[in-house]
């Protein structure tokens, strides 16, 4: 069950890169051609990318040069690429019914006991290795549903084969207007269901705050905390990196408002909580740079926004 926000918005919508028939055909070659075969070809077509597309590719550049200190090569420009590129495919795999079950981290306690007994909360993840499908494997879950907000654009096959597999559990609320997410969040918020949200693209947050990410203090949506203390729901942020046959879940502990606590007592709660995450996420980051999925202009710095 879907709830569009936007009309106008679903008339002009984004697209994913590449043609309109490119994810039917990964998924069709990926049924015939061996493995052993495909992954060169993936590789060449992933190459051919990097060179159409300089946009992304200077994007992808500048991340690189933060994470790495130094100058990037071609060669993990390309690999940064392929990156994406075996993520989308993992995707389509897992739409098409093969098994990738999700392990907890150690730090996933409390996303562990979330995950286990349900309940509401408000669960905020990035752009980063395999967590878009675990969002939809959340759907699987026995206890209630999970409301995933996300942006509509066009050329989501994979999204619409894993809504297929998994939706039963899910309930899409696509937002294209900062200024209508709260309204759209309000049904949602009437019921004992969790609502997931991105919480690492400035476009579409009403509420941005300054935190410090590779190497500069950068601006990154907080609506999610001032969403917690309008609802009184627990925020539980999260990632997730892939493995060897499986994902690794990543995740914060738990950020409960507390009763009687003034708002902005527990908004500087809440900048500690998310500030220690993207500590452990940059962690991650660097032991695994490859997993950075937004080839988006980076997070900008708060001296660089101030002079705008």
């Amino acid at each position: 069950m879907t709830r569009t926000v936007s009309d106008s918005a679903a008339k002009a919508e984004a697209r994913n890169p590449g043609p309109g028939w490119g994810y039917q055909f990964l998924r069709i070659t990926d049924k015939v051609v061996p493995e052993a075969i495909f992954r060169p070809l993936r590789a060449v077509g992933t190459a051919v990318a990097v060179a159409g597309m300089p946009v992304q590719r200077r994007n992808s550049r500048a991340y690189l040069r933060e994470i790495f200190g130094r100058e990037p090569s071609w060669v993990e420009v390309c690999r940064h690429f392929f990156a994406f590129e075996e993520a989308l495919m993992l995707r389509l795999r897992v739409a098409n019914g093969c098994p990738y079950p999700c392990q907890f981290a150690p730090n996933a306690d409390a996303f562990r006991d979330w995950y286990t007994n349900g309940g509401p909360a408000l669960l905020g993840t990035f752009h980063i290795g395999v967590s878009d499908l675990l969002g939809f494997q959340l759907g699987g879950m026995n206890k209630g549903r999970v409301y995933l907000v996300r942006q509509r654009v066009g050329n989501s096959h994979d999204t619409e084969r894993l809504s297929a597999r998994f939706g039963k559990g899910l309930q899409f609320i696509w937002i294209n207007q900062p200024s209508e997410m709260l309204f759209a969040l309000k049904e949602a918020a009437r019921s004992n269901d969790a609502i997931a949200l991105q919480c690492d693209r400035v476009d579409y947050s009403a509420k941005t705050e300054a935190f410090q990410f590779l190497g500069a203090k950068r601006l990154f949506p907080f609506t999610i905390y001032h969403l917690a203390y309008i609802f009184n729901r627990p925020v539980i942020l999260s990632v997730g990196l892939p493995g060897n046959g499986h994902s690794w879940l990543h995740a914060s502990p738990r950020f409960e408002p507390q009763f009687g606590e003034k708002r902005e007592q527990g908004l500087i709660r809440a900048r500690e909580h998310f500030q220690e995450f993207l500590f452990s996420l940059e962690k991650l980051l660097r032991a695994q740079p490859y997993n950075w999925f937004n080839f988006l202009p980076l997070n900008p710095s708060a001296e660089t926004a101030a002079t705008q």
